[in-house]
């Protein structure tokens, strides 16, 4: 990556080449049709089996640590459910998408119950603010402003932040937050206080509470920084614009990376900014669409998450 500076982590005039349109893509960079067609289409049986998977890799791994009652058990499922809550949470990111399934009402449900709720996800207030962030990232109205702004920070900065993550200071004020919006009358959020209410009772009277505190446990540590790192990698330090390359960054892809922080192809972000009707399974066509265009260059890419994290933290 050769677009930032010391001071900057945005993109210099010379990497942003302007060759839109073309014959495949329009002034914005989203496909025109036939292939536009061809890219928004859901594969509704391969997402369900997805969904099944996911489940299996979160409520399966820590009801096979429960059966097995062991604390090596534990400490591997609580090691693991940081992939897990990370699967929950992109699926669910995806049916608030409208984008898992073609039946909104499957769609949501799915979305809400199985992937959302259980990850302490509010699905629908969720889409509400992120259809916010994609119609103008970084602008007034902005969900996630304080979250992307600023950067590059001091190393110092950074370590208190991902700190603050790790020891639970991040997860208890979304916490507070669920609970203030209970006590408020939320229906969401009363919903999401039910379901694990219920979560906590069967593992009390089965024997294993402390298998619901490995779930809790992971989300409010590992997953709060894996989910810092992978938000930064994707808006942090970027500027409005109506170029999507000075608002999201590109990052090569690595098997690690898709496997513990960004799976279902999430890492392809620029490409779903540009077009956030295009569902998981092809965005890395999508992406190999706007690089062919010379669109979007090598000098864009940081070459693996750590370099980027390296220039996040280089104040």
């Amino acid at each position: 990556m050769t677009a930032a500076s010391l001071s900057t982590l945005v993109p210099g005039a010379e990497c942003l080449p302007e060759v839109l349109p073309t014959q495949r893509l329009n002034e914005r960079g989203m496909a025109k049709r036939p292939l536009r067609d061809e890219l928004r289409h859901i594969q509704n049986g391969r997402n369900a089996i997805t969904v099944v998977v996911a489940l299996l890799q979160s409520f399966g791994v820590v009801a096979l640590a429960a059966y097995l009652h062991h604390w090596a058990a534990y400490l591997a499922a609580f090691v693991l459910m940081a992939r897990g809550h990370v699967a929950l949470n992109i699926l669910a990111h995806e049916a608030a998408h409208r984008l898992l399934f073609t039946n909104q009402r499957a769609n949501d449900l799915v979305g809400r119950w199985l992937l959302g709720y259980p990850s302490y996800q509010a699905m629908l207030a969720y889409r509400r603010a992120h259809f916010a962030h994609h119609r103008d990232e970084m602008g007034p109205d902005e969900p996630d402003l304080g979250l992307y702004r600023g950067y590059p920070i001091s190393k110092d900065s950074w370590h208190r932040k991902l700190r603050r993550d790790m020891f639970g200071q991040s997860a208890y004020k979304n916490f507070r937050s669920l609970f203030g919006a209970a006590r408020r009358g939320y229906s969401e959020a009363w919903q999401i206080v039910g379901l694990h209410l219920v979560g906590l009772g069967i593992t009390i009277a089965v024997g294993r509470p402390i298998a619901y505190l490995v779930w809790i446990g992971s989300w409010s540590t590992l997953w709060r920084v894996s989910n810092r790192l992978r938000a930064i990698a994707e808006h942090g330090g970027m500027i409005r614009s109506k170029d999507r390359r000075l608002t999201s960054h590109v990052i090569k892809q690595s098997r690690l990376a898709q496997f513990w922080m960004v799976p279902y192809n999430t890492g392809w972000h620029l490409a779903h900014h540009v077009d956030m009707g295009v569902p998981w399974r092809n965005l890395p066509r999508f992406h190999q669409e706007l690089v062919d265009a010379g669109w979007v260059t090598d000098s864009l890419e940081y070459p693996t998450y750590r370099a980027f994290w390296r220039a996040a933290s280089s104040a």
